[in-house]
């Protein structure tokens, strides 16, 4: 199946409605009394095609890797300020440079007085020194690094605005269709804005176009430079219950993750910003990692070539044509969903021969409480040819005789 391909709960029929109001900052936490353990703000509802679900994050967006299914969103659509998941731009641009060996991972960059500078998270390098591209890569990878970046985008661009403009022309190219960079680090400004589908979107290009790349973001901790390693702030790789990506906070974006976790062979990728703590991050993008795949599953509906049904065909060499999915079906649906799960074939009878191998004939509609409606065009299964002139008679006085 296509990668790009959404099925069941992506798409234009599929897709969840958008939640009608907008949703409100989560209130600030209470103090806790004396001996009794902090309340959790209670969250205000993200929509899933199976209901509205709490979610402490003022920003969310859970998808599947494999079928592009929208499994949670909330203010998904809206631009925030994306601090250092941004990053996740940065190093793509740097993955596509080195696969197409325009830089090399041994290659030393040399390190500018305003990289040296910078404030924020850092990997500490050196005024005057050179860094290869490998240690950079994990300086922004695992140790958040500010630093590493500007050294990344002075080498490749000239200077970081210049940088910044390829990350804006790269990002349209991938479909990033709302995000607007002005930095390389996600350093607080008023237009350096993304979303968190275009976030989810870039987490899925890095890791299909660069799984060579992509192993570096679930490495534990880095050291370079200083007495002690740093460790990756990612609280999915640190608790092993995922594989990447990035985190971010500001101050007015609050803390955000970009996650992604494989389990049993299936990918799901989670998209949160605006929360109070870095512990809140770590429980939230847990709790809705482990709700993604408790309430979901990937199914295969149809394998390729698999026939669904057999139509009539009329005026041709054969009597029927199979009728089968335009290409593999897998699609992301509710746990459960078979038991409500109704579907019909729809086609003009009888088909008029001749019939070629691959035309689309009819499509094959699925309906169902808690099932997304679905749409599967159906295509034949081989050819059929116009039959000869005398059996073209032979068929319409048939059709006389038992339509009489």
């Amino acid at each position: 199946m296509s990668p790009n391909r959404r099925t069941l709960l992506a798409g234009a029929t599929l897709l969840a409605p958008a939640a009608a109001a907008a949703q409100q900052r989560p209130p600030a936490r209470p103090q806790p009394r004396p001996n009794q353990p902090p309340r959790e703000p209670a969250g205000t509802p993200a929509t899933t095609p199976i209901g509205p679900f709490n979610t402490q994050a003022r920003h969310a967006l859970v998808v599947d890797f494999d079928t592009g299914a929208v499994l949670l969103e909330k203010e998904a659509d809206v631009l925030m300020p994306p601090a250092s998941m941004s990053k996740l731009m940065t190093a793509y641009v740097v993955f596509e440079l080195l696969k197409a060996g325009r830089l090399r991972m041994d290659q030393e960059l040399p390190v500018s007085r305003r990289a040296w500078q910078m404030g924020g998270s850092k990997m500490f390098v050196d005024v005057g020194t050179t860094v290869r591209v490998d240690d950079l890569l994990r300086g922004v990878i695992i140790q958040s690094g500010n630093d590493a970046c500007i050294v990344l985008a002075e080498a490749i661009s000239g200077t970081e605005e210049g940088f910044a403009e390829l990350l804006n022309e790269r990002g349209r190219a991938i479909g990033l269709t709302r995000s607007t960079f002005r930095n390389s680090t996600g350093w607080p400004d008023p237009q350096h804005r993304m979303t968190c589908r275009d976030l989810a979107t870039l987490a899925a290009r890095i890791i299909r176009d660069f799984p060579e790349y992509y192993p570096i973001y679930s490495e534990k901790s880095f050291k370079y430079h200083i007495a002690h390693a740093q460790e990756n702030r990612n609280p999915l790789v640190q608790r092993g219950t995922g594989d990447g990506l990035k985190t971010g906070h500001i101050e007015e974006s609050g803390y955000g993750l970009t996650g992604s976790s494989l389990r049993a062979g299936r990918r799901v990728i989670l998209v949160v910003n605006g929360l109070t703590s870095m512990r809140q991050r770590a429980e939230e993008a847990d709790r809705l990692m482990d709700w993604a795949f408790r309430e979901f599953e990937n199914a295969v509906l149809f394998a390729e070539g698999e026939t669904v049904e057999r139509a009539p065909v009329w005026l041709g060499t054969q009597r029927q044509v199979a009728l089968v999915p335009e290409r593999p079906l897998t699609v992301t649906v509710p746990r459960g969903w078979r038991r409500s799960a109704e579907a019909k074939v729809v086609y003009d009878s009888p088909i008029r021969a001749p019939v070629v191998r691959g035309q689309r004939v009819g499509v094959l509609r699925m309906t169902g409480q808690g099932v997304p409606a679905l749409d599967v065009p159906l295509v034949a299964g081989h050819d059929v040819a116009e039959a000869g002139f005398i059996e073209r008679v032979n068929q319409a006085l048939r059709a006389r005789v038992m339509g009489g």
